[in-house]
């Protein structure tokens, strides 16, 4: 790994550090076979362990993952610096945090806001996260949402996640006949990037508030 972050540090404290994750950055490492080959994946994980380790190869330090971004959206991702605090983080993440999102989706919505509801399903064979009808089957997953403007036969919305599950927000908004824009897994046409980004995101406990800038095509006018 490069000691060199291919991305902003938002917030760095002795227990937590938060950065401005870019699209198409790994989270953490894919499934590879070998220790080395997953500590070496470019991932924000990994980079961020080099940076704690100050390029000291025998360092046990290390970063632990308590959230998730796709790949290919970019914003507020936060890790924490020890295994404790990223245990306690994880146990209560619903309750202990508000995430506001920045999306851009295919065609105009009527409404001036929503909510979407369902229960959603992931499917190992398609890789894909889909609606399903028996609560039963899937997780329970609301999008709460408010549109801020259109533009050119798109729309831009501003999503609060009520709940925090796989695609929800790509699911939902695809589902609902506007898939976000260069979503291609979920039905929208090829674009320049996912126009999908983590805006916001406050904690409780312990208390603060981090926030990325809109990046371009995700800007309100």
């Amino acid at each position: 790994m490069k000691s060199r972050l291919p991305f902003r540090i938002i917030y760095e404290d002795k227990d937590l550090i938060a950065i401005d994750k870019p699209c198409g950055l790994l989270t953490t490492h894919t499934r590879l076979p070998g220790r080395f080959a997953r500590e070496t994946q470019p991932t924000a994980e990994n980079f961020l362990n080099d940076y704690i380790r100050k390029g000291q190869a025998k360092s046990r330090k290390c970063v632990y993952l308590v959230h998730r971004l796709d790949r290919e959206t970019s914003g507020v991702l936060i890790f924490a610096k020890s295994a404790d605090l990223a245990d306690r983080l994880r146990d209560c993440w619903q309750a202990n945090t508000e995430k506001t999102y920045l999306a851009r989706v295919e065609g105009v919505l009527q409404d001036e806001c929503g909510t979407f509801e369902s229960y959603l399903r992931d499917d190992p064979q398609t890789m894909k996260v889909s609606s399903v009808q028996d609560p039963a089957a899937g997780k329970l997953a609301k999008t709460e949402w408010r549109k801020l403007g259109t533009q050119g036969g798109t729309t831009l919305v501003e999503v609060n996640l009520l709940s925090g599950r796989k695609n929800q927000i790509r699911v939902h908004f695809s589902e609902a006949g506007h898939p976000v824009v260069g979503d291609v897994k979920y039905g929208a046409k090829p674009a320049k990037r996912l126009y999908l980004h983590a805006w916001k995101l406050a904690l409780a406990e312990p208390r603060h508030e981090f926030e990325s800038p809109p990046p371009p095509g995700l800007q309100s006018k």
